[in-house]
């Protein structure tokens, strides 16, 4: 039962996508609620809340695809 390398390195290029939208999603909600009063508040929180989402996407299908790696389906 060996491991498909290349599988694990495609699985880790996405969560190594995902690190930093799971930093900067909650950022930019924060600044979106900190700055409710400026007229970019509701494009500020899509992109954060689009970031959040992007960022549970890619660690899911990263996952995944190591998974694959792993036990060779």
């Amino acid at each position: 039962m060996a491991t498909n390398k290349e599988l694990l390195r495609k699985g880790v290029k996405y969560l190594t996508g995902a690190l930093p939208l799971m930093f900067i999603g909650p950022s930019l909600i924060y600044n979106a609620f900190m700055n409710q009063h400026t007229n970019w508040h509701y494009l500020v929180l899509g992109i954060g809340i689009a970031a959040c989402l992007a960022s549970m996407f890619l660690i899911f299908l990263g996952l995944k695809i190591i998974m694959k790696g792993i036990f060779n389906d």
